[in-house]
């Protein structure tokens, strides 16, 4: 059956054009929400009533919800055929988090109308359970190929391996997998167990053909490089729409690579691998064409910026107002005041120092500085958000640090300690929340050395001066409840820590009450703590 192919990088162009194929499917997609479920500033944090004022807003679900349903009436109209997906990751990073504990993100969800979710790692911060609120609320399937739930009580039967969605006449395969390292970065607990991504993909892909499905697309939570491994290895495959790595794909400045990203695969057919940034700033939007024999035959189109043009759905945005009068007044109160902006920028905490990086382990450090602590370790994929500068909300606060961990204190020898920087530094490539931002020490990091051999001159501070660390010395540490428990890897932090206590202040009311003491408003800078090589 004909189809009107529609072209064009913008969304106008994409519906305007009059190239015919035999079959053609928008896919409207987005990733990594992180509860952004309120419009966002540049900074990725929740705006304030001055930037909403000014017109330089991002995102919300409102947003989203408008410009897919604008979507969705222009093409169908134009006769294609759509559907609606999300990379997983709507769970953790704002207050909404904190307070509806992913009752919103039904809520919302649903008003939305997409057809299908991925899992992401952070569906897992509030365990099992808290995935169980997504899976029983939303009103379209769950899907995460490479878990085994057969073991979980509260989970199984409830995230499907694969889906068939019925669009138009077409019907459109889809299957999934979620990063393998979900129970170092998140908390899915012991019943819950993880496959091989491609092994595991592979042998879907083989069940949906095997069905008769020859459209088949991976809704992936595994990150953008290894998003491209597997269109490489997967046979199958016609589109891999990825989230978890928050990669920026386009024609803009910034960007990770081209959108979409054409990767050869194993048949020699090329297949395109999207995604969509982080926290609703974009929208997604990659066309498909088919021939009758169901071969792709080209795939293109452009994340869509969601900025201050789009208009927001009004329903939506009530809706989201009344949910967020509860938690206004705590977000709105000013607690410090900065001197200038404050970089939280993942592509800066993820791979180098970063000034949030400084500012929060130096926090961490000044509040148990009486307790014989003297380095702090923090890992930089847990610091979420900028901080722009004047005022500092609590809101702003929570937004940086939402995760609720608590101070924890311990013991390590030197050689420990080395051994946790080369375990931040062990997926530099992937840009992972694991890489260390610390104080009371600086380091040196050669992300191409052998493992083991990647971290090198690690200072310590002995008084006003500094010293090479004593490998066989006792120091103590400060760090966060995560990590001491092994979360992004740090399993010498569970297994080797002595005199440990992991229930100290909340990180978020620490950075607060550290800001709030400063002479003035706080100046950031960086400090030479970290040494790329």
């Amino acid at each position: 059956m004909s189809r009107r192919f529609l072209m064009g990088a913008s969304v106008l162009g994409l519906c305007a054009s009059g190239a015919y194929a035999d079959t053609v499917l928008h896919v409207l997609h987005t990733n990594d929400l992180h509860s952004r479920i309120e419009a966002v500033n540049k900074y990725d944090s929740t705006c304030d009533a001055e930037t909403l004022e000014a017109g330089e807003c991002f995102g919300g679900v409102a947003r989203v919800a408008a410009k897919i349903a604008e979507l969705r009436d222009q093409i169908t109209a134009d006769g294609g055929d759509v559907v609606v997906l999300d990379a997983g990751d709507q769970y953790q990073g704002s207050l909404f988090y904190t307070t509806y504990k992913g009752k919103d993100v039904v809520e919302f969800m649903n008003a939305i109308g997409y057809d299908a979710m991925a899992v992401g790692n952070h569906e897992f911060d509030d365990g099992p359970e808290g995935l169980t609120v997504l899976t029983d609320g939303v009103s379209f399937p769950v899907v995460s190929g490479n878990l085994d739930l057969s073991q979980s009580n509260l989970l199984k039967d409830k995230v499907q391996d694969v889906v068939v969605l019925e669009v138009g006449d077409q019907k459109i395969g889809i299957v999934s997998a979620l990063a393998t390292d979900t129970p170092e970065t998140s908390s899915p607990g012991p019943n819950v167990i993880f496959q091989d991504d491609i092994d595991s993909l592979t042998a879907d892909v083989q069940e949906l053909s095997d069905q008769g499905i020859d459209k088949i697309i991976a809704l992936t939570h595994v990150g953008y490089r290894r998003d491209q491994q597997i269109a490489a290895e997967v046979p199958g495959l016609d589109a891999v729409i990825g989230g978890h790595s928050h990669s920026l794909l386009g024609d803009m400045d910034g960007a990770e690579g081209p959108y979409p990203t054409m990767v050869a695969g194993p048949d020699g057919a090329e297949v395109p691998v999207v995604t969509a940034y982080a926290y609703s700033k974009y929208l997604g939007h990659l066309v498909l064409t088919f021939d009758d024999a169901g071969n792709l035959t080209k795939a293109e189109g452009q994340p869509i910026l969601l900025d201050n043009s789009v208009p927001e759905d009004e329903a939506i945005a009530a809706r989201v107002a009344e949910m967020a009068a509860p938690i206004e007044e705590l977000r709105q109160k000013v607690v410090a005041s900065a001197g200038a902006a404050i970089d939280g920028d993942r592509t800066s905490c993820r791979q180098r120092e970063c000034e949030m990086g400084v500012l929060v382990t130096d926090a961490m450090l000044d509040r148990v500085k009486d307790q014989g602590v003297s380095i702090a370790i923090t890992n930089g994929g847990g610091l979420r958000a900028s901080i722009d500068a004047g005022e500092v909300t609590m809101g702003e606060i929570y937004t940086v640090l939402p995760f609720q961990n608590t101070l924890a204190t311990f013991q390590l020898s030197g050689a420990d300690i080395v051994t946790a920087l080369e375990n931040g530094a062990s997926q530099y490539e992937d840009a992972a929340g694991r890489f260390a931002q610390v104080a009371g020490l600086t380091y040196t990091v050669d992300p191409a050395a052998e493992v083991g051999a990647r971290i090198s001159d690690v200072m310590v501070r002995d008084g006003d001066d500094w010293a090479p660390i004593d490998m066989s010395a006792t120091y103590g540490v400060v760090s966060n409840n995560y990590m001491r428990g092994g979360g992004d890897g740090y399993d010498i932090f569970e297994t080797n820590a002595l005199n440990a206590y992991d229930f100290g202040p909340d990180l978020a009311e620490v950075l607060a009450g550290y800001m709030a003491a400063q002479d003035g408003p706080y100046q950031p800078e960086l400090q030479n703590r970290i040494t790329v090589k």
